[in-house]
């Protein structure tokens, strides 16, 4: 309970989010440069992945570039001999010349196939790989700010994306551009012998076809990162209508048909944008094609009258044919793959800034230091804390002691900042202005692995996990995730021990249905879906699992349960939280009644605090709530026998 003034102008421009997730470009541009460390970052993303084949994949680009010029001279010399009449005088040669242009050919004609095998196996790799460090960059998101910032959440689905296959169509990709520089080069050098000038003629014409290409690349780069919203909600959308969660609801107030216009409105939006996009990629492709037609055109007229007029060779004309047609697929060849490669390091700057991102709370001033146990308080000095700048501030100056020890209660309507006091205590995010004190010391000086490693927390909205029952409740502690023993006891301490026993495969039942075939359909044994009362008792074994720990936050941890259910876990609850430090955040002021200390937040700050019997003789905002939950169970005047009903039947 503070009146100090409100920090807007002291923290302005501090959001959670800073840096390059604020700046994101909408039509990123890479410049030179960059394009090459990342295609050197992707090159050694391959190699260390799998680097047999990387050395595979570049020889397969080697013999895809020289091969069809080798195959072009071979057959000149082979022409020319037979058209000089050469068969019968040296035979030999025909006979070596032949038997070489075979070997050239079957290379080169197994050479596709080699090279979609070896891109297999070295994609898979490159995959797991980059999937490996994507996910560990996510995971070492200490906080939960980068998770909830749409721009990030873009950026990460484009980084998925990317993930899978940008560095592998980089490394295609720019091996590509090789394979085309050796064969331009291989009939370059032919068209020089055969018609010079054509050099000039074919290069000039490649020009259009660089700009097409490169803008198309942009666009497309562009209009993936423009349609990342829409594609989002399309997903958001196809998920909820086969959701089970949201099946009764979707059912029984008729909202299928209004998501799936909505999905279908998405979808329609993106397929006109991509529509679009195809549009002008076969207008610049069809444009490019009748340009290197009429180039090959012209050039086979001069060399068909160079050859009429007795200066060209048949060889020579089929030489120059080959080349003309070689040239233009190589430089075709070359602008594609450099503007796919262009797209795919677009796309591999998004998966590069996720694991470039800066750390979203600040760093220990002396990293590794761990908490010890906690001996006096936990403590929040003047906090304040708002999710982003231009928000309302959601805790107002707090101050707030948790003793060691103690069994604290924190109560208060919807909105009030309970759930958001949890994660400032188990530093998902970091205080705007003020502290969170561990024994004296700022939480932002401890590891904060460590500092969750004293901590044991049941969350308002908890997961269930499609796994067995026993791992459901063993990812409270993964030291002890196989130490049945410790699990059932967290168990029976949670009151699910019976229901999970009782399951067809015992605690090692999957908790889940979605993995089932046809097959397994009709098996209970294969998979059971648990209530919503039961999940949440799941829950609370969880974290009652962490039963070492030197805070246990208890967030609404019996909301989902009937009365008697409820009775039973907060009795058991009681029991363990006796000499233990703990945190109880309900609704039901019933629950918290035997609390040590009871907290009330209203409108982010601490209006009352004090015992049950203390906060009632003041006759306060939470005795008015108390007493207002109370008559719900009282008869309006007596009740059904004359008796005068309780004051306090909640209690």
């Amino acid at each position: 309970m503070t009146g100090a003034a409100d920090p807007s102008r002291a923290d302005a421009g501090r959001g959670r989010d800073s840096g390059a997730w604020q700046a994101v470009p909408s039509a990123p541009r890479l410049g030179a440069g960059t394009a090459g460390r990342y295609l050197v970052d992707a090159l050694g993303l391959a190699w260390r992945a799998a680097p047999a084949a990387t050395v595979a994949k570049l020889l397969l680009a080697i013999l895809a570039g020289t091969g069809p010029v080798v195959l072009a001279w071979l057959t000149k010399l082979v022409v020319d001999r037979l058209a000089a009449g050469q068969a019968g005088r040296h035979p030999g040669q025909l006979l070596a010349l032949a038997a070489a242009l075979g070997v050239v050919g079957a290379a080169v004609a197994a050479q596709p196939h080699l090279a979609g095998y070896v891109d297999g196996v070295s994609g898979r790799a490159l995959r797991l790989l980059v999937t490996g460090r994507l996910y560990t960059a996510v995971n070492a998101f200490a906080g939960l700010a980068r998770l909830e910032n749409p721009r990030l959440r873009d950026r990460l689905q484009l980084a998925e994306g990317a993930g899978r296959l940008g560095p592998a169509q980089c490394v295609s990709g720019g091996l590509g551009v090789a394979q085309g520089v050796l064969t331009l080069l291989g009939f370059v050098g032919s068209l020089l012998a055969v018609a010079p000038a054509m050099v000039l003629v074919v290069i000039v014409s490649a020009a259009p076809t660089t700009w097409v290409e490169i803008r198309l690349s942009r666009q497309r780069a562009a209009l993936a990162w423009r349609l990342g919203h829409a594609q989002r909600r399309e997903l958001f959308y196809a998920r909820l209508l086969t959701s089970l969660e949201a099946a009764k609801e979707i059912r029984l107030f008729g909202l299928g048909d209004f998501f799936n216009a909505r999905l279908l409105r998405e979808l329609r939006h993106v397929n006109r944008e991509q529509d679009t996009m195809d549009r002008r990629e076969m207008l610049g492709q069809l444009g490019l094609a009748l340009l290197a037609a009429a180039v090959a055109a012209g050039g086979l007229a001069w060399v068909i009258s160079l050859a009429a007029s007795g200066r060209l060779g048949v060889g020579d004309v089929m030489l120059f044919v080959a080349a003309v047609a070689g040239v233009q697929t190589a430089l075709g060849g070359m602008v594609a793959q450099g503007a796919a490669t262009h797209h795919a390091l677009l796309l591999f700057d998004h998966y590069r800034a996720v694991l470039a991102a800066p750390p979203d709370l600040s760093e220990p001033s002396r990293p590794g230091v761990r908490p010890g146990p906690l001996e006096h308080a936990i403590e929040l000095r003047d906090v304040w804390f708002r999710y982003a700048d231009g928000q309302p501030w959601v805790l107002r100056g707090v101050d707030l002691v948790i003793p060691a020890g103690a069994a604290v209660g924190l109560v208060g309507l919807n909105g009030a900042g309970k759930s958001t006091l949890v994660k400032l205590l188990c530093r998902f995010y970091d205080p705007v202005r003020g502290s969170v004190r561990w024994d004296g010391t700022d939480l932002r000086e401890f590891d904060v692995r460590g500092l969750r490693e004293r901590l044991s927390v049941v969350f308002q909205d908890f997961m269930g996990y499609d796994l067995s029952a026993a791992e459901n409740i063993g990812l409270g502690d993964l030291g002890r995730i196989d130490d049945r023993a410790a699990v059932v006891d967290a168990a029976r301490l949670a009151g699910c021990h019976d229901t999970l026993a009782a399951l067809p495969a015992g605690y090692d039942t999957l908790l889940s249905r979605i993995f089932l075939d046809d097959a397994d359909a009709a098996d209970p044994r294969a998979g059971v879906t648990l209530s919503g009362g039961q999940w949440q008792r799941v829950a609370v074994a969880r974290a009652l699992l962490r039963n070492r720990r030197d805070l246990l936050i208890l967030d609404e941890p019996t909301a989902g349960l009937d009365a008697e259910a409820e009775h039973e876990v907060h009795r058991r609850l009681r029991e363990l939280r006796q000499g233990r430090t703990s945190l109880l955040i309900s609704h039901r002021l019933a629950t918290v009644r035997d609390a040590d200390v009871i907290v009330v937040l209203d409108g982010g700050r601490v209006v009352e605090q004090g015992s049950h019997e203390t906060l009632m003789a003041r006759d306060g905002r939470y005795a008015r709530l108390f007493q207002l939950q109370a008559s719900g169970y009282q008869p309006s005047t007596v009740d059904v026998v004359g008796t005068p009903a309780p004051r306090e039947a909640i209690g």
